[in-house]
């Protein structure tokens, strides 16, 4: 944890004028897909401070966080409380700094509510390929200053994000009725179960910081074993403890639930990666779903690049 006068000393940084040189603007987001989206938008380098396998929801600004974004001509971060613990920084850059939390451009009536929280939306907005498409649009005022050809570049981001969207609207349409629940380590799927026609339950809530109780590992575990489902799935960015206590909860009563695979949840993959890619992520995700709940897919996805390097 920063120490105060370490804080207040970067927010200092943060909050000085800063001369624009000739050089390419500074653009960061605080997650990936929010980077990626950036990075096609613009064609000019992002920098993304939560990285792959690190959860948004729990991440505190670092000492570098702080400078980095001190030194930004343009930010990008998400909103909705994922990243909650930037709130007040985000607060105080905004007055020398163009700031945009990108998910807080929707519509309210798009939202999904957090059910322990009603007044909270759910933020795991990028799920669904249509409000993504929304959403990343309204990076593009902002960065109109930097990229003059910036509607061209994100009429092209959203046709591959379209694309995209129906390749998992016909992977996961071929899932059989009875297998169509969709079971994960904490409730960020909601917006895609919504999308693609699935129910989904988490084990966790949509925070990762809250608990799972047994009541809720035994009620899933009734659920699995009820509707025979075949697989339960883990996330990049969360432990998979609970998971397993699933699958050994419906092995007790006589039924097998297997891993299906590793969803990427609130970070995408590895840098450099198609699946470090929000296209690549969507990609991984819909298809791996999909072979494991009975449905038919291809094993390296859409375009045959899961799996691969670059």
């Amino acid at each position: 944890m920063l120490l105060r006068r370490t804080f207040l000393g970067l927010m200092a940084a943060a909050l000085a004028p800063r001369i624009a040189g000739a050089n390419p603007p500074s653009i960061v987001a605080t997650t990936g897909m929010i980077a990626d989206a950036a990075r096609a938008l613009s064609g000019l380098p992002v920098t993304a401070l939560i990285g792959p396998g690190m959860d948004p929801h729990g991440h505190r600004p670092t000492r570098n966080d702080i400078l980095t974004l001190s030194r930004a001509d343009l930010v990008f971060w998400h909103g909705l409380n994922l990243e909650a613990q930037f709130a007040t920084l985000m607060a105080g850059l905004a007055p020398n700094t163009s700031v945009l939390a990108v998910a807080e451009t929707l519509p309210a009536d798009r939202l999904l509510s957090d059910p322990d929280y009603p007044d909270r939306p759910d933020p795991h907005i990028w799920f669904d390929p249509a409000l993504w498409a929304q959403a990343t649009q309204a990076m593009e005022p902002a960065l109109a200053p930097f990229v003059p050809d910036v509607a061209a570049k994100g009429a092209a981001y959203r046709d591959s994000i379209t694309a995209i969207g129906s390749y998992a609207q016909e992977v996961l349409a071929t899932i059989p009725p009875e297998s169509r629940l969709l079971v994960t380590a904490h409730d960020a799927f909601a917006y895609f179960g919504r999308a693609f026609g699935l129910e989904v339950e988490g084990v966790q809530g949509i925070s990762t910081e809250s608990e799972a109780g047994l009541a809720r590992i035994s009620e899933l575990v009734d659920l699995l074993v009820a509707r025979r489902v075949p697989a339960v799935f883990v996330e990049s960015s969360v432990s998979d403890r609970a998971l397993r206590a699933l699958i050994e909860g419906a092995a007790a009563k006589g039924h097998s639930v297997t891993i299906g695979g590793e969803l990427f949840s609130d970070a995408m993959g590895p840098e450099g990666s198609y699946e470090g890619t929000w296209v690549g992520m969507m990609d991984h995700n819909a298809t791996t779903i999909a072979r494991a709940l009975g449905g038919v897919a291809p094993e390296r996805g859409a375009h045959q690049r899961l799996g691969a390097n670059g």
